[in-house]
């Protein structure tokens, strides 16, 4: 299994099938959207997604972007993990420390 990047998407590819993917936009200078994660169905469970999103929190970090979670996927795993939400943009931050 592959973890592969290209402008707008991380994405996951096993025996030249894609079966994973997490797309992202850019909202303004230094700010990304996650606006959406899939894992093909043969392959959920296995914690993929999470791999997904561990490489655009990387990315971010490496590239000094801030994150707002758009899809749904994204909000919870940001919600249940506090350790990557440094990367978040201020304002989400907030929302979320006060929904602790």
């Amino acid at each position: 299994m592959e973890l592969n990047h290209e402008k707008g998407r991380f994405y996951l590819v096993d025996n030249d099938k894609t079966i994973g993917e997490l797309t992202y936009s850019t909202v303004e200078d230094g700010v990304i959207s996650l606006d959406h994660t899939f894992v093909d169905e043969e392959y959920r469970g296995q914690g993929l997604a999470k791999r997904l999103l561990n490489a655009v929190v990387d990315f971010s970090d490496l590239k000094g972007l801030k994150v707002v979670p758009v899809c749904e996927y994204a909000k919870v795993a940001f919600k249940i993990r506090p350790e990557i939400r440094f990367v978040l943009t201020e304002n989400y931050q907030k929302l979320l420390k006060g929904e602790n």
